[in-house]
């Protein structure tokens, strides 16, 4: 069961996450590899804390 604390964590994540992209979208196409990969590791942290896996 998720609670309205999970839910709202879940949706400022999705927020900055979208930010961020929005973000790399406008930085320089050579910048682009250093973001990703910093995005991803917030996307990979985000879903390994889930259920504690």
């Amino acid at each position: 069961m998720t609670t309205n604390s999970e839910r709202m964590q879940s949706e400022n994540l999705v927020e900055e996450v979208r930010s961020e992209l929005v973000e790399i979208d406008s930085m320089n196409v050579n910048d682009h590899g250093d973001r990703y990969e910093q995005l991803h590791q917030k996307l990979s942290t985000a879903l390994s804390s889930i259920d504690g896996l």
